[in-house]
C-alpha cells in the first residue's frame, strides 16, 4: 500500500546511531547492534511508513519538506562515542528554526535524548526547549522496577492518555504492557506551555522518583516526542519487553495530521464539463414527474420527452470522453428513447445494464458515467432516474492482492465524482439489482462507494470515541485522520468481505439463496464475513502487509459504533451484528464500560475476535445437519446467549411455541427481535445528529 507517512532519520550531526548496516558496522565492528537502528527503521517500514536517511548537509526547509516525521537520534562529540562522522552534534540556529517551523506547520518530531545529556555537546536541549520541554542532567536508578536486575534499566510507569484538542484522547501505551529505558535521563515540562503532557514517569521507588522520562507535545499543527533514552529503540534493546510496540506508537502519533484526499490526486473529471451540469439538471427535472415505480403520468409526457432528449444529448456528448463505455452509453440512449417511445411506463433498462461492465475496467481513477432509473439502498426507495459519475479505486497493491490471494472478479470499489439527489442519502452501493429492468438476470459486478463509507466511518468513530471517553491507539487516530488511507482500507475490507459470502462449510447463504429468513440469519452472515476478514487480517499482518491492522480497526469500530446506531430498528441485521460483537467482547472483559468510560484491551482484542469467528463457524458447521427451522432456532439461541431478545419474543420460547411451517414461523419474528441495550440507546442518542449529518457525504466533504 502507499506509505502512510514519510519518516526521515537525521544522521548528519554525528549521530551515535545509524539505520544503515554498513555505518553501524564501521562504528561498532564487534557489535553493530549496539549502535544500530536497523530494527527501528524496519519496524516502521513493516507498518507502512516510508523511511529515509539524511546523511549530510544542513536540515533546511527543503529537506524537511520531504518528510512527515523527523527523527533525531542521539548525537555526540567524538570524545564520548563513535559516531556517523558527518557534521557537528550542534545544530545551527537556522536548523533549529527550520525544525521548529516544520513542526508548527504540521510535522512530527521525535528526539532520542540520553542520560547526562549535557556532556555530549549536542543541541537537543535547545531544540526541545522550543516546545516547552527541558532535558535534565540525570541518571535514573530503580532497585525495584528494573529490567534484568539492572537498576539503571528502568521499567516505565505510563501516565494518562494524550489529549488532542477536541478529538479523542490517544493512548500511546496501547498494546504495551511493559517498556524499559536504559540509563535514562529525566525531563521537565514548562507549565506555561500549553499542549505538553508527560507520557511516562519513573516509579515511586526510583531516584529521582516520579520524574518524567517520556514527554509528548502539540505545537501548532505538529507534534513532538522527547524520550530521555535512545537505547530503548536500538537493535539490541527494541526486542525487549514491548519496546518495539512503544516505538511504533510514538512515531505513529507524531505522524498524525488531518489529511483529506488531496485535490492534486484526482484526475480531471467529466463533472467539470458543462455537459455534466446540463445532464444533472435534466435528471433533477424529470425526477419529480416520476411515480414510485418509475413511470410518468400521461399529463407529463411532453415535458418528460423534452427532458429525455436533453438527457440523451448530454450522455452522447460525454461519451466522447469515456471510450471504454461506448457500447454501454449507446445502449443507455436507446433505453431512454425506448422508454419515451413506449409511453413512459415502468422503465426497462435491462439492455443498457447488461452492457455495463465496470468489473472489466478496474483501473485506478478510471471514470464511468451511470444513468439509470433505480432505487438506492438505504436511500430513496422509488425508481427515479439518477446520474452518477464514479471513479474506480484500484491501486496497484489492491490489484496485486486480489490477483494473488483474494480473487473477487465481480467486486468494484468506487468513489463519487458527482451524483444526483438519490445519492444524497446514506446509500453507499451501486448494485445491478436496484436498477429498473423487465426480468432478473445473473449479474457480474457489484460496486461500493469506499469514499463515502470511509468518510462516515471517520466521522462517526471520532464522535463515538469522544462520547464514550475511549482513548484511541495511535494507529486508529492515524486512520481516522487520513481519508485516503481510510478509503483504501475500506476498499480492501469490502473486497475480502464480499468474497467470503458463499465460502466455507455453509448450510445457507441468505444473500445468495433468495429466500425469506429471520433477519438474525442475515446478521450472522454479515458478522461471519467480517469476522473471517478480521481473522485473515491477523494472518496477513504477520506476512508483512501493513493495511491489515487498519482493516481490523475499521471492522471493529464500524461494527461496535456505527452499525448498531444507524438506521431504524426494523430487521436491522447490520446493527444486530454489531451488538453481538460488543456483547462478546464485553463478556470476555476485552471491552469495559465503567465510570461512563469505554476501554478496550488492545492486547487481547485480536484473539477475542478470532475466537468469536470460531464460535460462529461452529454454529454454521452444525447447521449442515439441521433442518432449516432447527438451524434458525439454534442461531436464535446463539444470538440470545449474547444479546437478550425482546421480552415478548415468541422465538425465545423455543420450537414448541412456533408453527411448523417456515414462512409462518418467520412472520412471528419481531421487527426488533433483539432490541438495543441501555448502553446503545444512550449512544444512539449521542450519535444521532452526527450520523444524520454524515448522510450523503463523500470523500470531498470528509
Amino acid at each position: 500500500m502507499r506509505a502512510v507517512a514519510r519518516v526521515l532519520f537525521d544522521e548528519s550531526h554525528r549521530q551515535a546511531w545509524s539505520t544503515r548496516p554498513e555505518v553501524a558496522a564501521r562504528m561498532q565492528p564487534a557489535n553493530p547492534a549496539d549502535c544500530g537502528l536497523m530494527e527501528a527503521a524496519e519496524t516502521l517500514r513493516t507498518a507502512g511508513f516510508d523511511v529515509a536517511v539524511h546523511e549530510s548537509g544542513p536540515l533546511c526547509p527543503e529537506v524537511l519538506g520531504r518528510a512527515d516525521v523527523l527523527v533525531l537520534p542521539h548525537c555526540s562529540s567524538d570524545a564520548w562515542e563513535a559516531t556517523t562522522e558527518h557534521g557537528s552534534p550542534e545544530y545551527s540556529a537556522g536548523e533549529i528554526g527550520a525544525i521548529e517551523a516544520f513542526v508548527r506547520a504540521g510535522g512530527g518530531l521525535v528526539i532520542l535524548a540520553e542520560t547526562e545529556q549535557p556532556k555530549y555537546g549536542n543541541s537537543f536541549a535547545a531544540i526541545a526547549a522550543r516546545f516547552g520541554i527541558e532535558i535534565e542532567n540525570a541518571t535514573v536508578q530503580d532497585p525495584v522496577h528494573r529490567f534484568r536486575d539492572v537498576s539503571t534499566w528502568i521499567v516505565l510507569e505510563p501516565k494518562a492518555a494524550m489529549p488532542v484538542g477536541d478529538y479523542p484522547a490517544v493512548d500511546l501505551f496501547a498494546r504495551v504492557n511493559k517498556a524499559c529505558f536504559y540509563r535514562a535521563g529525566t525531563l521537565a515540562v514548562d507549565p506555561g506551555v500549553d499542549g505538553t503532557s508527560v507520557l511516562a514517569r519513573t516509579h515511586a521507588t526510583a531516584a529521582p522518583a516520579a520524574a518524567a522520562v517520556l514527554v509528548g507535545a502539540r505545537a501548532g499543527a505538529g507534534r513532538v516526542v522527547v524520550a530521555a533514552d535512545s537505547d530503548f529503540v536500538g537493535d539490541d534493546s527494541i526486542v525487549d519487553l514491548d519496546n518495539r510496540a512503544l516505538w511504533l506508537n510514538l512515531v505513529t502519533w507524531a505522524a498524525v495530521r488531518e489529511r483529506p484526499l488531496a485535490a492534486s490526486s484526482r484526475p480531471v473529471s467529466i463533472v467539470t464539463l458543462p455537459e455534466w451540469t446540463l445532464l444533472a439538471e435534466a435528471v433533477a427535472a424529470i425526477r419529480p414527474l416520476q411515480n414510485p415505480d418509475g413511470s410518468i403520468a400521461s399529463g407529463h409526457h411532453d415535458c418528460a420527452a423534452e427532458l429525455v432528449t436533453r438527457i440523451t444529448e448530454n450522455i452522447t456528448a460525454l461519451a466522447r470522453h469515456l471510450p471504454h463505455q461506448a457500447d454501454h452509453l449507446v445502449a443507455t440512449v436507446l433505453d431512454f428513447q425506448g422508454w419515451a417511445g413506449g409511453g413512459f411506463g415502468c422503465p426497462d433498462f435491462l439492455d443498457s445494464l447488461m452492457a455495463f461492465h465496470p468489473e472489466r475496467h478496474r483501473r485506478n481513477g478510471l471514470e464511468h458515467l451511470v444513468v439509470f432509473p433505480m432505487y438506492t439502498q438505504n436511500g430513496n426507495p422509488d425508481r427515479n432516474v439518477e446520474a452518477v459519475v464514479i471513479r474506480t479505486v484500484w491501486p496497484d497493491w489492491i490489484a496485486a492482492l486480489e490477483s494473488s490471494a483474494y480473487s473477487n472478479p465481480a467486486f468494484v470499489p468506487i468513489e463519487f465524482g458527482g451524483f444526483t439527489a438519490g445519492y444524497d442519502t446514506h446509500s453507499a452501493v451501486l448494485f445491478p439489482e436496484t436498477i429498473a429492468v423487465r426480468e432478473t438476470v445473473r449479474f457480474s459486478w457489484g460496486a461500493i462507494f469506499c469514499d463515502r463509507e470511509a468518510a462516515r466511518f471517520r466521522r462517526v468513530s471520532r464522535a463515538a470515541a469522544v462520547a464514550l471517553g475511549l482513548a484511541l491507539p495511535p494507529e486508529a487516530e492515524l486512520l481516522l485522520s487520513d481519508q485516503s488511507l481510510a478509503q483504501e482500507t475500506f476498499a480492501f475490507w469490502d473486497l475480502v468481505h464480499d468474497r467470503t459470502h458463499a465460502r466455507g462449510e455453509l448450510p445457507f447463504d441468505p444473500f445468495m439463496i433468495r429466500q425469506r429468513m429471520p433477519y438474525w440469519m442475515y446478521a450472522l452472515e454479515e458478522l461471519r464475513c467480517d469476522l473471517t476478514t478480521f481473522r485473515e487480517m491477523v494472518a496477513l499482518e504477520q506476512r508483512g502487509e501493513p493495511v491489515a491492522r487498519h482493516v481490523r480497526t475499521a471492522i471493529l469500530f464500524d461494527r461496535l459504533f456505527r452499525f448498531p446506531t444507524t438506521g431504524n430498528r426494523i430487521r436491522n441485521y447490520d446493527g444486530l451484528a454489531g451488538q453481538i460483537l460488543f456483547a462478546w467482547l464485553r463478556r470476555g472483559r476485552v471491552v469495559r464500560w465503567a465510570d461512563n468510560q469505554l476501554s478496550i484491551d488492545w492486547r487481547a482484542v485480536d484473539a477475542a475476535v478470532v475466537e468469536l469467528c470460531g464460535e460462529v463457524e461452529t454454529l454454521y458447521r452444525a447447521g449442515i445437519d439441521r433442518s432449516r427451522l432447527g438451524h434458525w432456532l439454534a442461531a436464535h439461541a446463539f444470538v440470545a446467549g449474547l444479546v437478550p431478545p425482546h421480552p415478548v419474543s415468541t422465538w425465545a420460547r423455543g420450537g414448541a411455541a412456533l408453527p411448523t411451517e417456515a414462512r409462518e414461523a418467520v412472520a412471528l419474528a419481531l421487527d426488533d427481535e433483539f432490541p438495543l441495550s441501555v448502553f446503545y440507546e444512550a449512544l444512539h442518542r449521542r450519535l444521532g445528529p452526527v450520523i444524520e449529518s454524515a448522510s450523503g457525504i463523500s470523500e470531498v466533504a470528509a
